[in-house]
């Protein structure tokens, strides 16, 4: 999965090398249309295949992925500089991915005596509602208007 690593040579009394780091970089990036919650769009390195790209996400973020998608994007060529010479950006590969969505933010459980706080929110709320609404002797006049 990763390029040309070089590790030192192991000599006798010397601990193994036990971390893995990818030498790949993944980018979220926000997708051009709109897309269901459960899909994801990543600018990934023209080495990176699918394989790698699922096995990156699975073992390195525990995220479980459902399907993977891939194309390459053409960087595009219509800048030019100082000369007139055209300016290309380089070439990247687009990944749509569909995963399970993990529950983040869980609902709290509410202990028993939830309901006083209700009932007092409720009142609140109705208070608000009162004053917010119209005066009827006012006959659609704003209230800023009367004295």
């Amino acid at each position: 999965m990763a390029r040309n690593v070089l590790y030192p040579l192991y000599q006798l009394g010397n601990p193994q090398l036990r971390v893995f780091r990818t030498n790949f970089f993944i980018q979220l990036v926000r997708p051009g249309m709109a897309q269901p919650e459960d899909t994801v769009q990543f600018r990934i390195p023209m080495e990176m295949t699918r394989v790698d790209l699922r096995s990156y996400l699975e073992r390195i973020y525990n995220v479980p992925v459902t399907a993977v998608r891939t194309r390459v994007q053409h960087g595009s060529n219509r800048r030019r500089d100082y000369r007139n010479v055209r300016i290309k950006k380089p070439d990247y590969k687009a990944h749509g991915q569909t995963f399970t969505f993990p529950d983040l933010f869980p609902e709290k459980k509410r202990p028993e005596g939830s309901s006083v706080t209700e009932d007092l929110q409720d009142q609140v709320l109705e208070d608000q509602r009162r004053r917010q609404s119209c005066d009827p002797r006012l006959g659609g006049v704003p209230g800023w208007f009367s004295l």
